[in-house]
């Protein structure tokens, strides 16, 4: 769940990119088949938004934030394969997400930035490093973890795993809330709301977002040999309050891309905020 040298401050007011562009909603086929779902908004350059892990398109921060470039972009939000309207094909393999960013780039002519947050933010970065076509990219927290000051990972996707194998959702998706730092208070109260069963409709996707990010998990420094193909522009962002963990692993990041400069949005976290975070990307994707 979305709950990732700084250029200058944007100049671009909020007010100005907040938009109430109509919504045309469709779906593409992915390399195996798999149908995935996508919403199209707004006018211009096209833009696709990668969701973090138990978000889709209705659930998380894509749908707002791309309200908010819509007045500059072509935005296209999407479910991740076994979320929300899209399908499935086992097993999963991150190739194959992949393949529906493929999917989705030709939908839109070819050509397309990328934007992720979080674990979206590695499949960004995955598939920038894997398909042409990408013009810019631009990521807001990956969760890497460069030293053995971040949290145990490790730990919390093996017992996300054993959850989801022995069928309950539930704790599986408890687990997760409560690695990524929400509190036991707040997790027992969303149990009561009806969101919880859509968290657990999605709660089986969590592995796939652990096969994402456990190679930039270990505490050591990131495998810049596998991100050397991408040249394209890139912006690298992360929270201001975020832990120093976040914050370290990201500026690796950035120093791991040939062509990345890094960004901190002051007082924000890993909570994503669209109005906050929009003009910061307007300015980098219109440049």
């Amino acid at each position: 769940m979305q709950h990732p040298q700084a250029p200058a401050a944007p100049t671009t007011r909020t007010s100005e990119i907040a938009t109430a562009a109509p919504v045309s909603s469709a779906h593409v086929r992915s390399a195996d088949g798999t149908r995935i779902a996508y919403d199209r908004i707004g006018r211009g350059a096209p833009v696709i938004l990668v969701d973090a892990a138990l978000c889709r398109r209705g659930i998380g921060p894509s749908r707002a934030l791309a309200e908010r470039l819509a007045s500059r972009f072509t935005v296209v939000t999407y479910d991740r394969r076994g979320r929300g309207e899209s399908g499935d094909t086992p097993p999963h393999a991150v190739e194959r997400e992949v393949d529906d960013i493929a999917a989705l780039l030709r939908e839109v002519g070819g050509s397309a930035c990328l934007w992720g947050t979080s674990s979206g933010a590695v499949l960004a970065l995955e598939a920038a490093s894997r398909l042409g076509g990408i013009r810019k990219l631009a990521l807001y927290e990956a969760p890497c973890v460069v030293d053995d000051d971040g949290p145990a990972t490790t730990v919390q996707w093996n017992r996300i795993d054993e959850a989801i194998a022995a069928h309950r959702r539930g704790a599986a998706v408890a687990c997760f809330l409560r690695g990524v730092g929400v509190p036991r208070v707040f997790v027992a109260l969303l149990r009561l709301s009806p969101m919880w069963s859509k968290l657990e409709a999605m709660a089986h996707t969590l592995p796939y977002d652990a096969a994402l990010v456990r190679d930039v998990q270990r505490g050591r420094a990131l495998p810049a040999e596998r991100w050397r193909s991408v040249t394209v522009p890139a912006l690298v962002m992360a929270g201001g309050k975020s832990p120093e963990w976040m914050q370290r692993g990201n500026r690796a990041l950035s120093a791991a891309l040939p062509n990345a400069r890094y960004h901190t949005l002051e007082g924000q976290s890993h909570v994503l905020k669209p109005k906050v975070h929009a003009p910061a990307l307007v300015e980098f994707l219109s440049g």
